[in-house]
């Protein structure tokens, strides 16, 4: 992939977290996951959450990928308060606002790499025509428009995350969410994914993923720790770039 100048971050914000709770009742014990959260996140920004497990950035993530609702706090994603809606309303927002990405890929094994892609667009009712359409040029955004008919045992573990990030991009998603995207990888495809995430966020795509990985993380714009439910770091960094080309493996 070559080099392009980064889009600068917006002045506008397309998370907004005021105050957000999240508390788990396990019987006699209350677990407390984020203990009262404030995230301001601007639309282009490229953002990673870390911290160990347990201390609250997969139910943070949760939170804003709208799987799960807060105890307590307000979420506005992309203007829209979302804390308080239904389960129906929340797929809406899920299937038309957020783009999931997930260390494991999460395809459908009996299908295509085009039929992968098209999912979403299903759900969102658009004709056939129009989903193979939107679907092919996902495709193409991550190179992988060659290998629309492979099924993913047909795929290299990068190829198939490139698949699920077309995926995750077929609804021209506000934001684009990734859970650990190289948990599954080796490091030379790491870093073709890695590759990837930074060119979309180059045109403009507002990226955030949860890593454990420092190495990762330093290719984000700002790194969000989190320690015992809370943010314990917020800092903005000089992300470490790559010029690699676009592969097929």
């Amino acid at each position: 992939m070559s080099e392009s100048t980064p889009a600068a971050p917006s002045t506008e914000s397309v998370i907004e977290i005021e105050g957000l709770k999240k508390i788990y009742d396990m019987g006699r014990v209350k677990v407390e996951a984020l203990a009262g959260v404030d995230v301001d996140i601007k639309r282009n920004e490229f953002v990673a959450i870390m911290g160990p497990s347990g201390s609250g950035k997969s139910t943070l993530m949760n939170l804003l990928g709208c799987l799960d609702t807060p105890t307590e706090g307000t979420y506005r994603l992309n203007g829209q308060e979302v804390s308080n809606l239904d389960d129906n309303e929340l797929a809406t927002v899920r299937n038309g606002e957020i783009g999931f990405v997930f260390q494991t890929f999460n395809l459908l094994p009996r299908a295509t790499a085009l039929h992968n892609v098209e999912l979403p667009l299903i759900y969102a009712g658009l004709s056939s025509r129009e989903r193979k359409k939107k679907a092919l040029h996902a495709l193409d955004i991550v190179s992988l428009a060659d290998r629309s008919d492979h099924r993913p045992n047909e795929l290299s573990g990068g190829q198939r995350q490139r698949v699920a990030i077309a995926r995750a991009l077929v609804n021209d998603p506000a934001i684009l969410l990734a859970d650990e995207p190289t948990g599954n990888l080796d490091s030379k495809t790491s870093l073709e994914v890695m590759d990837l995430f930074i060119r979309l966020h180059d045109q403009g795509q507002t990226v955030i993923l949860v890593t454990h990985e420092p190495d990762i993380a330093k290719y984000a714009h700002r790194v969000i720790s989190f320690l015992d439910g809370l943010i314990v770091r917020d800092e903005r960094q000089t992300p470490r770039r790559l010029g690699l080309q676009a592969s097929s493996g």
